[in-house]
Order: C-alpha cells, then sequence, then structure tokens
C-alpha cells in the first residue's frame, strides 16, 4: 500500500515542470503569460457512455411552435453572437434610402370641429341663435306639413298682387306665411262675379283689416325648402277644429262645447260697439251691453285685438260643418255687482263719473262708486259728451233695471 501511493506522487511530479523554489513563496508579477497562469488540463479519465446517459439532462417537453414564435426575440447581431468583432472585415455598405422610400406617417383624419357652446349668464341656460332657431322652426313647419297639423300664428299683413288678387301674410316664428283670401275665409263668393264679387272682396278685405295682430289657425298646403316658401289655409284648420269641438263626441255621447259651457276665446277685432271673438273655429261677434255688467261707451277701452277672453256660449246651431254658427256673451261669466253697488247710492246725494255714452238726448254715466247712472237733463250750459267727468245728483233709484236716475249738475273736465 505505501508502495503504490509513493508510485503516484511520483507520476504527478512528472507531470508539472520544474519550478524554484523560491517561486512558491513570490508574488506572481503582472505581466506574467496567460499561459503559465492558465489551468492544468484535467487529466481525469473521461466518463463511460452509461454514466454520460444517466448525467444527461432529459430532454423537456415540446411546446408550440405558434407560441414560441410570438414570443421569439430577434436574433443577436453578429458582434455578440460571435464574441469578438472582426476590425479587418470592410464595413457594410447600407444605401441611402430617397424621400420616395421613407414610410409616410399615418395621416390621422380631422373631424369638423364642432363650436363651443354659448355661454350663458344663469348656469345650465340654453341660447339659441338665430341661425339654428330658424332651423328648427323651419323643421317644425316641415313636420307640420307631412302631418297636417295646425300650426298658430299672427296675422301680420294684408297684400294685393299685381293679378288684383288679395292675400294675408301671417308671421310665424319669422317665417312669412302666404294665405289666399278664399282661404282665409269661410264663406267666399267663388260663384260671385261683376260687382257683386269686388263687393264681397272689398268687404273681407275690410274685416282682414280689422283683424290685423290677431291670432289665427292654420294649416300648411305648400313649402319650398329652397326659398322656405310657405302656403298655408285658415279655412282647413277652422274645418278640423269645429269637427272636433263642435260635431263629434266624447265616450259619453257628449259634444265638447254645448250650450252654458264657458270656453276661452280669442278677440279677432274691435269696433267701439261690439267685439269679435272666434271660438275653436267659429266667429261671433258680441254686442257691448253683453260685454260687462257696467256701461261701455267704447269697446276699445276694455278690449284690444290678440286679447283671449272667457266667454259663455249661449247657443250652438249645428246644421252643418260650413254653417256652423254660436251666440256668446261676455258678461255672465263674472258676477253681476251691480245691485250690491246699488245699496250705496242715496237720494240726493252727488257723486262724480264717466261718461260712456250718449243717445237721443240721454245722457249714460258710471259713476265712480260702480253704479250705473242714466240723466235726463244737464245744468250745465254745455253740452255734455264721451268721456267727460261729471258732477251728478240722484233723484231715483230703479232697482228692477238696477240704475240710479238723476241730473248732471256740472261737468268737471271735458275730453276734448
Amino acid at each position: 500500500m505505501p508502495q503504490k501511493k509513493m508510485e503516484e506522487s511520483e507520476t504527478v511530479q512528472s507531470l508539472v515542470p520544474d519550478q524554484p523554489e523560491a517561486a512558491a513563496d513570490s508574488e506572481v508579477p503582472t505581466d506574467v503569460s496567460e499561459e503559465i497562469l492558465s489551468p492544468v488540463e484535467d487529466i481525469s479519465p473521461e466518463p463511460s457512455s452509461s454514466d454520460a446517459e444517466e448525467d444527461a439532462p432529459k430532454p423537456k417537453a415540446k411546446r408550440s411552435t405558434r407560441k414560441k414564435a410570438e414570443k421569439a426575440e430577434p436574433a443577436a447581431p453578429p458582434e455578440a453572437a460571435g464574441g469578438e468583432i472582426d476590425e479587418t472585415a470592410p464595413p457594410e455598405v447600407i444605401p441611402e434610402a430617397s424621400a420616395e422610400d421613407l414610410p409616410k406617417p399615418a395621416v390621422r383624419r380631422r373631424h369638423p370641429e364642432r363650436p363651443a357652446p354659448i355661454l350663458t349668464l344663469e348656469a345650465g341656460g340654453d341660447v339659441e341663435t338665430e341661425e339654428s332657431a330658424a332651423d328648427t322652426a323651419w323643421h317644425e313647419i316641415h313636420n307640420a306639413y307631412r302631418t297636417r297639423r295646425i300650426l298658430t300664428g299672427m296675422l301680420g299683413g294684408i297684400e294685393q298682387l299685381d293679378n288684383g288678387k288679395t292675400i294675408a301674410i301671417v308671421e310665424y316664428k319669422g317665417f312669412r306665411v302666404v294665405i289666399p283670401l278664399k282661404e282665409m275665409v269661410m264663406h267666399f263668393p267663388n260663384q260671385a262675379s261683376g260687382d257683386e264679387y269686388r263687393e264681397q272682396v272689398v268687404r273681407h278685405h275690410k274685416l282682414l283689416s280689422n283683424m290685423l295682430g290677431a291670432e289665427i289657425d292654420f294649416v300648411v298646403k305648400g313649402i319650398d325648402s329652397k326659398t322656405r316658401s310657405i302656403v298655408a289655409s285658415r279655412k282647413e284648420a277652422m274645418l278640423k277644429k269645429r269637427q272636433t269641438f263642435y260635431m263629434d263626441t266624447d265616450a259619453s255621447g257628449t259634444y265638447r262645447i254645448y250650450d252654458g259651457r264657458i270656453v276661452q276665446a280669442r278677440v279677432i277685432a274691435v269696433a267701439e260697439k261690439a267685439v269679435r271673438i272666434e271660438a275653436f273655429g267659429v266667429e261671433c261677434s258680441i254686442m257691448a251691453r253683453d260685454l260687462s255688467w257696467d256701461w261701455i261707451g267704447d269697446a276699445h277701452d276694455r278690449f284690444s285685438v290678440g286679447d283671449q277672453v272667457l266667454v259663455r256660449i249661449l247657443s250652438v246651431k249645428r246644421d252643418n260643418i260650413e254653417d256652423l254658427s254660436i251666440k256668446a256673451d261676455i258678461k255672465s261669466v263674472s258676477e253681476n255687482t251691480n245691485r250690491d253697488n246699488l245699496q250705496k247710492c242715496r237720494i240726493q246725494s252727488k257723486y262724480a263719473g264717466k261718461v260712456t255714452d250718449v243717445h237721443k238726448g240721454v245722457v249714460y254715466v258710471r259713476l265712480t262708486n260702480g253704479v250705473n247712472a242714466v240723466a235726463h237733463s244737464c245744468y250745465d250750459r254745455r253740452m255734455p259728451g264721451k268721456k267727460d267727468d261729471v258732477s251728478f245728483a240722484v233723484t231715483h233709484i230703479d232697482e228692477e233695471r238696477g240704475v240710479a236716475v238723476g241730473i248732471i249738475t256740472r261737468i268737471i273736465k271735458q275730453n276734448l
């Protein structure tokens, strides 16, 4: 056994080169060649094939090549793959790309910029420009034309064309609506001719002149989108309302408008002693005595074209839809306070009042305490007139008529 160890040590010493003994204790110089510092070759015997097979790592199961392709990294440049750069190799010449060959940047489509909303004084307020308001109104008119819906506008003018025909101009949200004369009234004399026709045209022209400023209904009959022209008919709108409110009945078989019912009406014309109204497609004139419980000298003092008033339907004549007519009044809607006010008057007392009318020598006075009075004589040398302020002395109280009878002692102020 000791002899075998000695033989192994001699073998190792024969393979190691001879070195001086002092070299073991001295430091290794920095310029020593890498060959001297290289490790001793491994002289251990090569493993057998069976041992190599056992030590070799077992191959892993193959995964989908598609996923590897997706996750594959680009190949390393030749410098990293080879380890060293060959400085002697000529540099690779890359041809310069022309402007046409360069990839063009993607063009972004710009959507038209929307204008910022109008900044209003009130939070959450909505303000429209004139252009947007006109577009909205035209869209409404176009829909009304398709659906035959009734619109409401203001009668703004009466024009006579070069051919002698008369048209009415209705203002609707900034648009001009043209209505021919025969489509403006219910009973136009289509069969008349000559002087009779001209007289009827003059009569209707005067009536329409008194209606200027009134609210009227109409149905659009034709439009021109390019010029935004509109032609309409008031007659058709009136017939549609007549059918709905006067001729048709509800589920219980009752007419919507019947005797005694209070409805809302439009004032379409005003005269001194009468007011003309339109109640759901039917026109009616109301005399001054039926306008109010107190005496009215001039209806213009109380009513104006374009007003909306409450009226009571006294009677309805439903012979046919075109000849339909009504009778109405305004004073019966309110309570009669004349008799209560009459109790405030005392015989031989004097009260101030205003003259409402003078007819055949009889002076009608409205006293300041709300009593209607009648005077058959006047002590003032001047003759009293309408709207004069007078002093009235009560001589008798007529409870049946609800008026005070007396004398005008003097004229306080004349209405010149």
